[in-house]
């Protein structure tokens, strides 16, 4: 028979190995994906397509870790039967896992608009929207934050994660105001509206990350506590600051 979790919450001690060894993996498969987001992100700044290029490449990575970790958590799922935490942690893996992979494809995506930039602008880069330098700093932090909160299962850091997703979403909004002064500047000549719509997509690529990063830490609370709270967010940002949310 195969080895696994006992009822009521014990662990065997090689299934708990072996999930173990699966979210250290996921950890670095994340932080590689992180580490792609800020590679692109700096190389927008200089319209480095050589940078842009290098991050390109990277995606092929993230992609064959997904479907490495994806089918070695059908594994223990499958054969080695996990319950309680246990399951929670496997299950929280195959989600997140997901999520991650998509974080590689924004980052790929802006170094898709930074290659076609530098095509347009040269190695003179636009003047940048103040909303899009914000977006930049912010959303590779928030990465990072999330990470730690799967590291250390920490509901309450996730849930802060959470009510936090709303300034990113402001951000965006106002994105699209300083998008269209780029778009006058006439430095740009006829290249101002392409290069506009260019800069914008490269704000919504980094809310759509600020969106999967918001849906990791909804995870990571499920995998703190058994509660899933995915259709909670607008109750959980009307409780905060200080106060609590309604029963």
């Amino acid at each position: 028979m195969p080895e696994h979790s006992t009822p009521g919450g014990a662990h065997h001690p090689v299934t708990e190995r072996r999930i173990l060894e699966l979210k250290s993996r996921f950890l670095r498969e994340s932080t590689f994906a992180v580490s792609m987001l800020e590679r692109a992100v700096n190389a927008l700044w200089t319209l480095d397509a050589d940078a842009a290029r290098s991050v390109r490449k990277s995606d092929d990575q993230v992609d064959a870790e997904e479907v490495a970790i994806e089918q070695a958590c059908h594994e223990v799922l499958a054969l080695r039967a996990p319950f309680a935490r246990d399951f929670r942690t496997a299950t929280f893996i195959l989600r997140a896992n997901s999520t991650i992979e998509r974080v590689g494809d924004h980052a790929t995506s802006i170094a898709k608009v930074v290659i076609r930039l530098s095509e347009r602008c040269g190695s003179t880069p636009p003047r940048w929207p103040t909303a899009l330098r914000e977006l930049g700093q912010r959303v590779p932090t928030i990465c990072h934050q999330a990470l730690r909160t799967v590291q250390d299962e920490d509901a309450d850091g996730a849930k802060r994660l959470i009510t936090g997703d709303q300034a990113i979403d402001l951000l965006e909004k106002r994105l699209f105001e300083e998008t269209l002064q780029v778009v006058s500047d006439p430095a740009l000549g006829d290249h101002g509206p392409p290069v506009g719509l260019l800069v914008y997509r490269v704000g919504r690529e980094l809310e759509r990350v600020g969106d999967l990063m918001a849906s990791i830490a909804e995870d990571v609370v499920y995998l703190a506590t058994g509660t899933i709270i995915r259709h909670e967010k607008r109750r959980l940002r009307q409780a905060a600051p200080g106060e609590q949310a309604p029963p």
